[in-house]
């Protein structure tokens, strides 16, 4: 039986970075992945989709292109087979990346389904292994709701979404966090009819309450429907092909027509035929029980990524797969904190944030101040056409930084500064008197910043 250092079964951004990290610490290391290296994420999720939420936004500059100016003849039009050939090259080009690196660090791959035998015995399609450690990297899938099965043609998941053959006319998406918005988005400016139905009282429920409210005026303005506070009861596919889909909101009972359904309504665990009932793995709610360095409750096993109560985010797994392994190689360390997550959703507007909402700062009584920046009054935002949007900081009372907001364009590479300025405590002076370089979009946060002193020149 072959033997390792350490087996990663999966090799999405949890289950790569885990075997690299292994193998630069000096592991024999191998992994263990059943379909494309990369994961979900580079091949069906956040990479393709960013692809697709690109094209949309050159669409939509050339659309708008007089208004700079610049003239084009004719008609401008979306040629949807392209854009998904160039999304599906995307992700067949960062797969080839992930595929390079391995290769580079010496990780065996092992092609099929792994699952485990014993604490330190791996089956891969029926071939066994032997490691010293094993962690468990095997990622989620877009979760099925009895009452909306899909079918892959008309009620559909984000998989699919990435891959339809033509555009649709009209199209009801389930649910509005990351997901859902960012393929309504894409949708709607391709100029398919959108409706939005979520279940919470505000879309993108995990944002702030500001930030929801500009999001549903932007989707609106690309006249996509937006329905919140409204369950979804059925979903049914007609002769023709149409959906029907019942709902029960703010005015009642009613029955929306669809061609495409989407569920955006989250994800499910891979965890199943893994083995993990038999060694004893405890689970709770489709998630494995880990301890602060995502050992299991067996010895020698340890899971990192969306199969464990974190946030489901990319970033999240990369960064519990560094701890994890190097907690295994004896580096001590630091615990992966959770309080300074920073979380994108790629619309437009583009939203980003990290750390506490104001509602969450008012539910746990903190005594807090807000400072708040329009992008309207933003040189840059004005120069650049994209007005739309905001800048909020929200400080405690001893000025540190609880929580940052951003709605607006560029926002999801601006959120860096306030997510190392609350891992480092810096307060609201420093941030003020840090010289941002102008004109730029950066500005909005020295500028969110001075407005919480009460000391802004812009406002």
């Amino acid at each position: 039986m072959e033997r390792y250092d350490i087996i990663v079964i999966g090799s999405g951004p949890g289950g790569y970075v885990a075997a690299i990290r292994a193998a630069q610490c000096g592991k024999r290391v191998a992994v263990v992945e059943k379909a494309d290296a990369g994961g979900v994420c580079l091949n069906w999720g956040c990479i393709p989709t960013k692809a697709l939420v690109r094209s949309a936004q050159v669409f939509a500059d050339c659309k708008a292109a007089a208004t700079f100016g610049v003239s084009i003849e004719g008609e401008v039009k979306p040629d949807w087979t392209k854009m998904v050939e160039r999304e599906r090259m995307v992700a067949t080009t960062m797969n080839k990346g992930v595929q390079f690196l391995l290769k580079k660090n010496n990780i065996d791959v092992l092609a099929g389904f792994g699952s485990l035998k014993a604490a330190h015995i791996v089956d891969v399609d029926g071939v066994e292994y032997e490691a010293d450690h094993i962690i468990l990297a095997t990622g989620a899938r877009p979760r099925e709701m009895p009452f909306m099965p899909i079918d892959g043609k008309h009620i559909i998941s984000s998989k699919e979404a990435l891959v339809l053959p033509e555009l649709p006319e009209t199209m009801v998406v389930v649910g509005s966090g990351a997901i859902g918005s960012e393929f309504a988005y894409i949708y709607a400016t391709m100029g398919v009819k959108v409706t939005i139905v979520e279940y919470m009282p505000q879309i993108m429920p995990l944002e702030d309450e500001d930030t929801a409210k500009a999001m549903e005026r932007a989707f609106r303005k690309m006249r996509a429907t937006v329905m919140t506070s409204t369950t979804v009861k059925s979903v049914a596919v007609r002769e023709d092909g149409k959906c029907d889909v019942v709902i029960e909101g703010k005015k009642g009972e009613q029955t929306l027509e669809a061609d495409v359904v989407l569920s955006a309504v989250g994800i499910k665990s891979n965890i199943e035929d893994m083995g993990l009932e038999e060694l004893g793995i405890e689970v709770e709610r489709d998630k494995i029980k880990v301890d602060e360095h995502y050992k299991t409750s067996v010895d020698g096993v340890y899971a990192i990524g969306d199969i464990i109560a974190t946030p489901a985010l990319a970033h999240v797994a990369s960064a519990e797969a560094i701890h994890c392994v190097e907690h295994i190689c004896g580096l001590k360390p630091e615990a992966v904190d959770y309080s300074t997550i920073p979380s994108c959703i790629f619309t437009s507007p583009e939203v980003a944030s990290v750390g506490l909402t104001e509602a969450q700062v008012k539910a746990q009584g903190i005594e807090y101040k807000v400072g708040k920046f329009p992008y309207t009054a933003s040189g840059k935002a004005t120069a650049a056409g994209e007005r739309d949007g905001f800048v909020k900081l929200i400080f405690d009372a001893d000025e540190k930084l609880l929580g940052a907001h951003f709605v607006g364009h560029n926002v999801t590479e601006m959120i860096g500064e306030p997510t190392l300025a609350k891992v480092l405590g810096v307060n609201a002076h420093r941030i003020a008197r840090t010289i941002h370089a102008h004109p730029s979009m950066h500005e909005a946060v020295m500028e969110a910043a001075e407005d919480a002193l009460g000391c802004s020149i812009h406002m």
